[in-house]
């Protein structure tokens, strides 16, 4: 088992459960790694442990859609798991024109947006640099959605339970923007899977989610990055990626639910 930093105590742990009182009861989380840093040795680790919690929830015959890129290896994990199909929501955060690394909300391939409407109006955008850079971020998802998915019809979600699935949320808006453009088509069920999360990223995504499974949730208090969860942390190429949606994919022909 992998050991993190001691979990957080007085101000900030009461922060956290004050926090989450809204939303406990479609919450699944794992109260030992509340607050705590490098949990998971990887992002294959942590796919194993979430599919674990998402199977003693009963969570079974959904479909599973993972954000590229990191949530692919995640997303296999929990797919084999529950032996369920996989497939992706390419959504994408809008970067900030001036700090590429930070993102003001996010978009879905159909063009559905989720803005951070306060960081927006703090950074002075226009309309012309917000469709600027959604021009640019909907180019990016053409060609994932060639090259992940050879441009294939997305599949009929209409009344299916939807596992959401991405190897964490820091300010959650390329979540929201999934699980909006799940409900634009009539999803059932939507489950948002996440290893690690902030608190202020969940409760963002909650309104837009039946249930929500995040393991390790921490608090934005003192920052909060996705990969201070991990002991082993890099950015996915796309043939790794290629690599995991193919080999989630035998595994599905061989064992099929």
């Amino acid at each position: 088992m992998v050991t993190g930093l001691s979990p957080p105590q007085g101000f900030e742990a009461n922060f956290i459960e004050k926090a989450l009182e809204g939303i406990k009861d479609r919450l699944l989380r794992d109260k030992a790694l509340t607050g705590r840093t490098f949990v998971f040795r990887d992002r294959i680790h942590a796919g194993m442990l979430l599919a674990e919690k998402l199977k003693e929830s009963g969570i079974e015959d959904s479909f599973i859609l993972a954000v590229p890129s990191g949530g692919v290896p995640v997303g296999r994990m929990v797919a084999e798991k529950l032996r369920a199909p996989l497939d992706l929501a390419i959504c994408r955060k809008l970067p900030v024109p001036s700090n590429p690394e930070a993102g003001f909300g996010a978009v879905a391939p159909d063009g559905t947006l989720a803005l951070n409407q306060p960081l927006v109006r703090g950074l002075g955008l226009t309309e012309e640099e917000i469709s600027r850079t959604v021009s640019r971020v909907l180019e990016e998802i053409r060609r994932r959605d060639q090259v992940f998915r050879q441009g294939k019809p997305f599949p009929d979600m209409a009344g299916k339970s939807v596992v959401l699935v991405d190897d964490g949320l820091a300010s959650g808006y390329t979540m929201l923007v999934a699980a909006m453009f799940l409900r634009k088509r009539n999803a059932g069920r939507i489950t948002v899977a996440v290893p690690t999360g902030s608190v202020d990223a969940l409760m963002l995504v909650a309104p837009q989610a039946d249930l929500i499974c995040c393991l390790n949730i921490r608090s934005s208090l003192f920052g909060f990055a996705v990969a201070d969860a991990y002991e082993h942390w890099y950015d996915l190429d796309d043939g790794e990626v290629l690599r995991h949606l193919q080999e989630a994919r035998k595994i599905h022909q061989l064992n099929p639910t």
